[in-house]
């Protein structure tokens, strides 16, 4: 982790746990009218209406979901918010309140903790949602995030993983593959500045693939523009382990096969650009990379004219008999077999 060392350092035990709390939950304000209590008391009091609720959660760690050699703290707690929101929209529901429990080792003293605390509120302003609650303790080493959020949605619109039926169209929301490249950059970098300290990388020509691995957006536009169209989903989830392994999530749910068609897959051309630079196949950074936390849906064959054309959506391929498998078609149009080599934690 890089930083001043003449900056002032607080230890955190010179507030205790229940004063560390306070300070790094001061600025946070209640936005929601489902928040009756939030940070305080032993427990957060939310008045839900009557509508269905959803709950997700994540757990990040340092040395396997994020090095503070390149990601700043402020971005970290930004990211650790996104990673579960994506989750929320990927239920097409709206999320509303989010719980954060974060152990940390002595090295990061109060001003680390109050950049990260920053980070996670500004995503709660910019995405609406209530900060109602968490834990702090202490690791042995480096840090460990936890993230908890709750969502709504009425039962109409609640899409789950297994509603895919054969001629839906499969759907995604933006481009894939950019967050992985980013990362490969930064890892670059990382190396190049452990050889050289003094070398200062120029990442101005990859300033849209390192934000989607340090700053990723989740899709909440997506929820709003699905209502807007007059669309309900028919299955959905989020692709934070890579395409390949999440269409196979679906189908495996949805007890369905699928095509997809290589090149419908949306890249953007600094992506393409970086695969050749590091002579890595585009398509395979696509299907395996993760991160990107994009939205994977299908809908029924009569809404493709009402998303035809939208510059958020691609329409990437169709579902199957389950008989037929996960298939990916090529671009010479051979049918290959989709498997899952997305990210896997363990």
């Amino acid at each position: 982790m890089l930083e001043d060392k003449n900056k002032e350092r607080t230890p955190l035990e010179q507030l205790g746990e229940f004063g560390l709390i306070d300070h790094l939950t001061q600025h946070f304000a209640i936005q929601r009218p489902e928040t009756v209590t939030g940070i305080g008391d032993d427990a957060a009091v939310l008045d839900l209406r009557g509508a269905e609720t959803v709950l997700t959660t994540d757990m990040i760690v340092e040395g396997v979901h994020f090095d503070l050699a390149y990601m700043p703290l402020k971005h970290l707690g930004y990211k650790a918010v996104m990673v579960n929101l994506s989750d929320v929209y990927a239920m097409n529901a709206r999320a509303t309140h989010i719980t954060v429990s974060v152990a940390v080792s002595n090295r990061f003293p109060l001003e680390a903790l109050e950049e990260l605390y920053a980070g996670i509120q500004r995503a709660c302003k910019v995405y609406g949602v209530d900060l109602v609650g968490g834990d702090t303790t202490s690791s042995k080493t480096g840090m460990i995030l936890s993230l908890t959020a709750l969502g709504q949605v009425t039962g109409a619109n609640k899409t789950l993983r297994s509603g895919a039926r054969p001629n839906d169209l499969l759907v995604v929301t933006g481009d894939l593959g950019g967050a992985y490249m980013g990362l490969q950059v930064l890892e670059r970098e990382k190396e190049v500045f452990k050889v050289n300290p003094n070398n200062q990388p120029d990442l101005e020509p990859y300033s849209y693939i390192v934000e989607r691995q340090l700053k990723p957006e989740a899709r909440k536009d997506i929820i709003g523009l699905l209502e807007e169209l007059q669309v309900r989903p028919t299955a959905m989830i989020d692709i934070s382990d890579g395409l390949s392994s999440e269409i196979l999530h679906l189908c495996k749910h949805s007890a369905v096969g699928c095509h997809l068609y290589e090149d419908k897959i949306p890249l953007d051309p600094t992506v393409i650009a970086a695969c050749e630079e590091f002579q890595m196949d585009s398509t395979l950074v696509a299907l395996s990379g993760g991160e990107d936390y994009e939205l994977l849906f299908t809908v029924a064959q009569g809404d493709f004219d009402k998303i035809k054309g939208n510059p958020h959506l691609s329409v990437i391929g169709h579902i199957t008999e389950k008989e037929m498998g996960a298939q990916l078609i090529t671009r010479s149009n051979a049918q290959i077999p989709l498997t899952a080599q997305g990210w896997n934690a363990f």
